[in-house]
């Protein structure tokens, strides 16, 4: 009894000179050395063009309309199940039921894509990349475009076309429908188009009526938008403000009320007060939109929407639960036929 006495009179002793010492056996705690909290890494501009490239030679209202739907991911899963479910849906009855759905306009506005919500339902690890890269990286985003839009151009694969415009603004590259009435999805091979291959997106999978074989250019089918065009997301409430790098949606600058990504510039700088959101901001655009819709939870995701959470998700390199491919000829075609001449209209 007596050494176990002595031995913990010897350790609480020990136990002092560690507290009390200035030096100690650790470094001290000193505020004004403190490293900051470790942020995630930014994408470099090379990453940003291999994640922007499937998508950068489309019309500029259908980009604004996947970078702002990816911050929904959720949605797109669960927009795309319904699709699948409600095929006997059709023009202005569809857009109808669309309507009713608590989906963001961006999302609602993809169902007139289904070929492009499919890809990205197919795609959810790069679709969830590029909403994180849109919330937190916007102004790279959209130069990570433009950058592919050159480099397509200059590898003569971009160039005005019955399907499509293109002209230049200053140093900006836009794309616009020939024809208002149709938009015409192009099909290429987003490692080949742009002049030297570049590395492929891991976990990609190529859709069919989106994805051509080599390193051409072609047309499918044309996407007739006029049945939606009397509801508030349809096609002409979408555009591109390339001298600001930001979405627009009904001329007003967009901004996603997604939960699914932290902004991490404004979740940091709000660690010591309030920052209205909780730092899950989307976008980063300069205004306020009161048409961008808050997410909801998706049944797909059950509890998805909780702020950050498609950081791992989006890691998996894996495509959406149940996979998104609709094989069989059953898909949801973007376009029947290769070629560059004029597809059919939908």
């Amino acid at each position: 009894m007596r050494f176990i006495k002595q031995s913990l009179s010897l350790f609480l002793s020990f136990c002092l000179v560690l507290a009390t010492a200035p030096g100690g056996f650790a470094t001290p705690a000193d505020q004004s050395t403190a490293q900051p909290p470790v942020q995630a890494a930014k994408q470099t501009p090379e990453q940003l063009q291999q994640l922007v490239a499937p998508i950068a030679l489309y019309p500029d209202a259908l980009v604004a309309q996947i970078l702002a739907a990816a911050t929904y991911p959720d949605q797109i899963v669960e927009a795309d199940r319904w699709l699948q479910q409600h095929t006997d849906l059709k023009g202005e009855q569809l857009g109808k039921e669309v309507d009713k759905q608590p989906w963001d306009p961006s999302v609602k506005a993809l169902t007139e894509f289904p070929s492009v919500l499919a890809n990205m339902d197919k795609n959810l690890s790069w679709t969830s990349s590029l909403g994180d890269a849109y919330v937190n990286q916007e102004r790279d985003v959209m130069n990570a475009v433009q950058v592919m839009r050159d480099r397509a151009e200059k590898a003569g694969n971009l160039k005005s076309t019955s399907q499509e415009q293109v002209s230049k603004h200053g140093h900006d590259i836009e794309i616009e429908p020939a024809d208002p009435e149709v938009v015409y999805v192009p099909e290429y091979d987003p490692w080949l188009i742009y002049g030297e291959p570049i590395g492929v997106w891991p976990g990609w999978y190529w859709y069919p009526g989106l994805y051509l074989t080599g390193p051409g250019f072609g047309w499918g089918l044309g996407f007739g938008i006029g049945f939606f065009g009397g509801f508030g997301w349809g096609w002409g409430h979408w555009g591109y403000d390339w001298h600001h790098h930001g979405i627009l949606f009904d001329h007003h600058a967009y901004v996603s009320h997604s939960r699914i990504f932290v902004n991490r510039s404004h979740f940091n700088a709000a660690r010591g007060g309030s920052n209205h959101g909780g730092g899950f901001h989307g976008g980063g655009a300069r205004g306020f939109s009161s048409h961008a819709q808050a997410g909801t939870h998706s049944g797909a995701f059950s509890g998805f929407n909780h702020g950050g959470a498609a950081r791992g998700f989006s890691s998996r390199g894996q495509s959406s639960f149940g996979g998104g491919f609709h094989g069989g000829g059953g898909f949801h075609g973007g376009g029947g036929f290769h070629g560059g001449g004029g597809g059919g209209r939908r």
